[in-house]
C-alpha cells in the first residue's frame, strides 16, 4: 500500500469509529510501524485534518453540539487526587476536553484529553499507572486548567462547586 493510499484509509478509519484508534492499532491493521503512523498522522494534521490525539489514541476532533457549555476550571492536585477529579467531573455528566499548564518555558502547553465517562477515566488512571506516565500538571507544583463541556451552565457550576467542596480547586492561597 502506498503512503497516499495508506493515509487516506487512516482519515477513513478515523472517520468511522466512535471511539479513539491508537497508532499502534492502525499500524498493525496498515503493516506498517507506529512511528509511521505517528507521521501519516501529523501529515494529515498539516492538510487540515482535524485529529485530536488523546490518551486513549486518535480520533477526529468533534464539532461542538449547539447549546453545549463551554467552561474552564482551575485545578490543583497531586496525582493521587486525579481519579477523584476526574471521575467527579463525568460523574456530573461533563466531559474533560482537556488539560492545560502555564509552563515557564514553552507557554501554555495543552493535552487533549475528552474524557466523557467513568470507562474513560479508568483507562486514562491505568494507562497512567501502566506506564508510569507524569502528568503535566507536575510541571506546575499541580496547577493546571481543564476545559469542561456539559449541558448548561447549571451543570458547570455543579461540577465547580463539587470540586471546590473536595478542596481540588486551585485558589490563590493554594490548594491540597
Amino acid at each position: 500500500m502506498d503512503a497516499e493510499l495508506r493515509r487516506t484509509t487512516i482519515l477513513q478509519r478515523l472517520r468511522e469509529s466512535s471511539a479513539p484508534l491508537s497508532a499502534s492499532s492502525l499500524a498493525g491493521e496498515l503493516g506498517v510501524s507506529r512511528q509511521v503512523i505517528v507521521g501519516d498522522i501529523a501529515l494529515l494534521r498539516a492538510t487540515g485534518c482535524e485529529i485530536v490525539a488523546t490518551a486513549r489514541g486518535y480520533q477526529m476532533a468533534r464539532p461542538q453540539v449547539g447549546g453545549r457549555y463551554l467552561g474552564k476550571i482551575a485545578c490543583q492536585h497531586t496525582l493521587a487526587d486525579t481519579e477523584q477529579e476526574l471521575a467527579t467531573i463525568v460523574a456530573l455528566g461533563g466531559e474533560v476536553l482537556d488539560v492545560m499548564v502555564e509552563h515557564y518555558l514553552y507557554g501554555e502547553i495543552t493535552g487533549q484529553l475528552n474524557i466523557a465517562s467513568r470507562q474513560d477515566v479508568a483507562a486514562f488512571i491505568e494507562k497512567v499507572r501502566k506506564n508510569e506516565a507524569r502528568l503535566l500538571s507536575e510541571l506546575t507544583d499541580g496547577v493546571h486548567l481543564h476545559t469542561v463541556g456539559c449541558r448548561d451552565s447549571t451543570a458547570f457550576e455543579a461540577i465547580r462547586a463539587s470540586l471546590e467542596a473536595q478542596g481540588l480547586l486551585y485558589t490563590a492561597a493554594g490548594s491540597k
